[in-house]
């Protein structure tokens, strides 16, 4: 970390997100100035000079000659954790990083890998990891008319409600590594603004061609499933088991493989407004 410090900063600031204090440092004012839309929704700016985690943000910008440039670094305290010559590279490892270690060591929240939206005054909570289709579900469902959580994280508190992660959708066209960012309006949503009781949870996949036929699990069976996906599930176990009981208590979790999107969507409300 030393070494680190010795580097020449410009300037800097602290941010409290979830109760996780985060330092954010750069060489050159303009690292600073770019690094806001990066920055998770829940924050706020604080004077923090002891921080659970410092980022660091080297601009390289031009070289000594007109057809080099010098590369842009980003380090997470001491490590190193992105090197590119593309600028916007740095801030998107920066935002994907600090969502994690914010959703790991979060203290009054527990935060499962999911997509989630409302219904009826009822959370759809969907987990999964990247690649499972989440996003697409949650499009989906918004363009039905569900109301938006989160297309990345079901944020719970310790009595299981699920509270809003607003960020933009990422969304992913078949095939393809890049995400394009959207926001939920281009889906004629609206992003939710309160915690609500869970009220359904689909574990699914999409597989080409595949029927909606699932299996609906057992209340042990669903605290399982979404603990796979819960990030702090090894550094506070009790915690996110406590947290996950009481939100599938008394909700239906439904497993299995899906086709389209698009037309699982409707029947998924339908069925939520059966249970409502």
């Amino acid at each position: 970390m030393a070494k680190v410090d010795r580097l020449c900063w410009a300037a800097g600031f602290s941010l409290r997100s979830y109760g996780v204090r985060i330092g954010i440092r750069s060489n050159e004012l303009q690292g600073l100035d770019r690094v806001w839309p990066y920055l998770p929704h829940q924050h706020e700016v604080v004077d923090a000079p002891v921080v659970d985690r410092l980022y660091s943000i080297i601009v390289g910008g031009a070289g000594p000659r007109a057809n080099v440039r010098r590369f842009n670094l980003l380090y997470a305290d001491h490590i190193r954790i992105a090197r590119s010559v593309n600028v916007a590279e740095i801030f998107e490892r920066l935002e994907s990083d600090l969502r994690l270690f914010v959703a790991e060591v979060a203290r009054h929240r527990v935060f499962v890998h999911a997509g989630v939206v409302g219904w009826k005054g009822r959370a759809i909570v969907i987990p999964g990891r990247s690649y499972s289709g989440k996003s697409t579900m949650v499009s989906e469902l918004v363009k039905a008319g569900a109301t938006y959580y989160s297309d990345e994280y079901a944020v719970l508190d310790s009595h299981g409600r699920v509270y809003p992660f607003p960020k933009p959708l990422e969304m992913r066209d078949s095939g393809e590594w890049k995400q394009t960012k959207v926001e939920v309006e281009h889906f004629g949503g609206k992003t939710a603004t309160r915690p609500i009781r869970v009220g359904l949870v689909m574990v699914t996949e999409y597989k080409a061609g595949a029927r909606w036929k699932p299996r609906q699990l057992s209340g042990g069976q669903a605290v399982l499933a979404l603990l796979a996906n819960t990030v702090s599930a090894r550094r506070r176990p009790e915690k996110a088991l406590g947290a996950l009981q009481r939100a599938v208590a008394g909700a239906p979790t439904l497993k299995g493989v899906r086709g389209e999107a698009e037309a699982l969507a409707p029947s998924i409300l339908a069925r939520m407004e059966k249970n409502t």
